[in-house]
């Protein structure tokens, strides 16, 4: 692909950026998408495909064989305390044919979405390829340089490089912090025959931490919640604290906790809620986690990834395919975008500020007694359900994008062993 036929140039290859390539792709755009890392295979923690996403799968005609992979699918989140359980959301109520969340490892799902991809000739993804600057010319981003010193020009930069993004820092901007006052261990424990059936995304709440619990095909991802900034001491204080936490509060997984032995086994999330005041410069559009972060609670970073990816090309693949793009056209996805986070990060704000009061005052994270009253109301269940599916102000594909021509290769399955 020649610089001259480059429209976009999008920086990261997660879920949203991954996505908007491939989107911009199907609308004719010539997009090229640039991967740091030579393959995908790491231990990301965000695995969650909502219904939103695998509807838009199905418009796309994906969705069977996205979900041909391994996946686990969870049609409950449930919130357990000291005094009993409550179903905050019963996916099962939603009028869809895909009534649950899908837990796929994020490493499988970009290789099947990179595969499809590659497949309209218009799209390029060039794996271990970091992207160290921007190229500014007159006020106006014109590209990237890599590492390697070489540019790489376009008439837009979409930088979707994640929560510590480079491009950020090299735009000079930074996000507004909303306050978070917590942070996660996260780590795999695996699954043994007797667990419970009904496990699958679960909250388990004592009086001064949660552990939360995700199903997956590999095993059980744990995350034990602490203190914004407790890490060093909890590593002085050593992992059976860790052990021990996990095996009171989540008691079926007592028996396995002693194959965590070491801290190295852990990753830590150090929980954030920020986002940028501007999602734009001239010629660069921020999206993702890169334009704003949301907490793990709940598990929708990946859906607000997707439906940025989803809101930003179907307002820009027509600009960028006439080589028309404008500053209007990126403050559009802003303003289309922005309300649906503010929503979500308020609701988010407010959550961390009660489990901040509770802990100082020594109370229960979760009155559970009011939780179990409001889930018991008629339809309760489905409304949060719906609201954790589809999100605030949920975008629809357009249908230019949706319906256009199949690559003359349709028929070929893509090769997914190419990007391990």
């Amino acid at each position: 692909m020649t610089a001259a036929r480059r429209c976009c140039v999008i920086v990261g290859a997660g879920p949203g950026g991954l996505l908007l390539g491939y989107l911009l792709a199907r609308a004719g755009v010539a997009v090229t998408v640039l991967e740091t890392h030579h393959d995908f295979d790491r231990d990301f923690r965000g695995d969650s495909l909502h219904p939103y996403t695998l509807e838009l799968f199905n418009q796309l005609g994906l969705a069977d064989k996205l979900l041909r992979l391994p996946h686990h699918k969870a049609r409950h989140f449930r919130f357990h305390t000291p005094t009993g359980s409550v179903t905050t959301a019963d996916y099962g109520q939603l009028g869809t044919a895909f009534n649950y969340v899908a837990l796929m490892p994020q490493a499988r799902f970009l290789e099947f979405l990179a595969a499809e991809a590659a497949r309209w000739p218009n799209f390029e993804l060039r794996m271990g390829c970091r992207a160290r600057g921007l190229v500014e010319h007159e006020a106006h981003i014109r590209g990237v340089e890599l590492d390697t010193g070489a540019p790489v020009h376009a008439e837009l930069v979409v930088a979707a490089d994640g929560r510590y993004s480079r491009m950020r820092r090299a735009a000079g901007v930074r996000p507004i912090r909303l306050g978070a006052t917590t942070d996660l261990l996260w780590f795999r424990l695996p699954h043994h025959e007797l667990d419970p059936p009904d496990a699958d995304v679960d909250l388990f709440f004592g009086r001064h931490q949660y552990v939360g619990l995700l199903g997956s095909p590999a095993g059980w991802q744990v995350g034990v919640s602490l203190p914004k900034g407790g890490y060093a001491a909890l590593r002085d204080a050593g992992i059976e604290v860790v052990r021990d936490v996990v095996a009171r509060q989540v008691p079926w997984l007592a028996d396995r906790v002693s194959l965590l032995t070491d801290f190295d086994q852990t990753t830590l999330l150090s929980v954030d809620i920020s986002r940028l005041r501007q999602w734009w410069r001239p010629g660069l559009l921020f999206i993702g986690d890169a334009a704003h972060v949301i907490s793990p609670v709940g598990g929708n970073g990946i859906l607000m990834a997707v439906q940025d990816a989803v809101a930003t090309a179907n307002l820009l693949s027509s600009p960028l395919a006439h080589h028309a793009i404008t500053d209007d056209d990126l403050e559009r996805v802003q303003r289309q975008r922005e309300p649906a986070l503010r929503r979500v990060q308020a609701a988010q704000v407010r959550v961390e500020r009660r489990s901040a009061r509770a802990r100082r005052a020594g109370r229960p994270l979760v009155p559970a007694g009011l939780l179990r009253m409001l889930t018991a109301l008629p339809g309760a269940q489905a409304r949060a359900a719906k609201a954790n599916a589809y999100g605030p102000q949920p975008p629809t594909l357009a249908r230019r994008i949706r319906t256009a021509p199949e690559p003359a290769n349709e028929h070929s399955e893509p090769d997914l062993d190419s990007w391990r």
